[in-house]
């Protein structure tokens, strides 16, 4: 029977998200999250065979995150969904800055994680399709809020504007949709 691991594996990806938030894409690696971790990085290794599959990994909790303040898909209501995508942008925003982003773009040089991302994307288009002009106004009001989010991740946002202009899309969506 084998050792009990010291260490779990969300407790290498908090202390992963620490090392991004401190330090940029760049600080993280095996040896710098078994450092961090008071293990070696057989421990680290244990749990995430290589620094790509600890991206993915990462990756996939703050989309599983994410994914969850969205809620349930509700057929038919593209405005309604849109609004709340702003809001679980807002609340993401808080605990993502840009040095979290910039992993995240380091994430899509991998084709593969590219196609994942892609068909994410698709999905959310679909939950947006139709032709009315509702529909149109949310397609409109998420392409914003990702404009936004890039520039977030491009650190523009020095000045803190970033809630401001996701009230500036909700206001423009309102305005279309009613």
């Amino acid at each position: 029977m084998g050792r009990k691991p010291s260490i779990s594996r969300e407790g290498l990806l908090n202390e992963a998200e620490e090392i991004v938030r401190a330090g940029g894409g760049a600080a993280l690696t095996i040896g710098s999250l078994a450092q961090a971790a008071g293990t070696s990085k057989g421990g680290v290794q244990y749990s995430f065979a290589s620094k790509d599959d600890l991206v993915r990994a990462l990756v996939d909790r703050w989309t599983g995150q994410f994914d969850a303040m969205l809620g349930e898909h509700s057929e038919g209501d593209p405005v309604a969904f849109v609004r709340r995508y702003i809001a679980a942008t807002r609340a993401s925003q808080q605990a993502m800055n840009a040095k979290m982003a910039g992993l995240l773009v380091s994430y899509l040089e991998s084709p593969a994680n590219r196609r994942e991302t892609r068909d994410w994307y698709r999905a959310i288009f679909e939950r947006l399709g139709g032709d009315t002009d509702t529909a149109r106004a949310a397609r409109v009001a998420f392409l914003a809020v990702e404009g936004l989010f890039l520039m977030h991740m491009n650190g523009i946002d020095e000045d803190g504007e970033w809630t401001a202009f996701l009230d500036d899309v909700e206001c423009v969506l309102e305005r279309l949709t009613n």
